[in-house]
């Protein structure tokens, strides 16, 4: 049995960390996956920046609540939940998401949360397990499913590698150069059309 996992942020929707900095004009925060592999280092880093300007999750809320998927994302998983299961598999935050997933019509999204304080405040974050992707991607086909995988960042080639079948999209062009072997795609029907080959 088939089950594909997607990469949520620059695959489904834009980058929220990329769109919060261009809103609270602090460009340190465009920084995300693509540049930084390791995921913990990179959110340490930015809750540091978050306390030194005084912002916390009501700021980021504010700035999700006006960010769309991307064009034709809604229907592309649409169609792929008409044909297999699919789960969302994300290094973003509940608190994050959830708006995001509503636009999208509720898919299966397995994320983290974040530590808030009472003032709003993000004191920190909790992973649900380490390597998130890769051994949620394990985890399943220790149960029988077999994975198709699809992401655009660093912390995606673990999933995408261990998959019968992967495939980068809207990747960056140095990720694409340093993994000539995973074949990518820029658009939703051609990534659609890869999935359905995999099955």
């Amino acid at each position: 049995m088939n089950i594909v996992c997607l990469d949520m942020e620059g695959v489904l929707v834009p980058e929220i960390w990329i769109a919060f900095s261009k809103a609270s004009g602090i460009p340190e925060l465009k920084r995300t996956t693509r540049d930084e592999p390791d995921y913990e280092k990179l959110m340490n880093w930015r809750l540091q920046i978050l306390k030194e300007h005084g912002m916390g999750l009501k700021e980021i809320q504010g700035v999700i609540s006006e960010i769309d998927p991307m064009p034709g994302a809604r229907e592309f998983l649409d169609r792929l939940r008409e044909e297999t299961q699919v789960i969302i598999i994300s290094d973003t935050f509940e608190q994050f998401a959830m708006p995001l997933m509503k636009k999208l019509g509720y898919p299966t999204l397995f994320c983290n949360t974040l530590e808030v304080g009472a003032d709003g405040t993000i004191n920190g974050f909790r992973m649900r397990i380490e390597d998130s992707k890769l051994n949620t991607v394990k985890a399943l086909q220790s149960i029988g499913f077999e994975t198709i995988a699809s992401g655009d960042s660093y912390n995606d080639l673990g999933m995408i590698k261990a998959s019968k079948a992967g495939f980068l999209f809207k990747s960056t062009d140095k990720i694409k150069a340093e993994n000539p072997d995973i074949p990518s795609f820029e658009e939703f029907p051609d990534l659609l059309s890869a999935i359905e080959k995999a099955f």
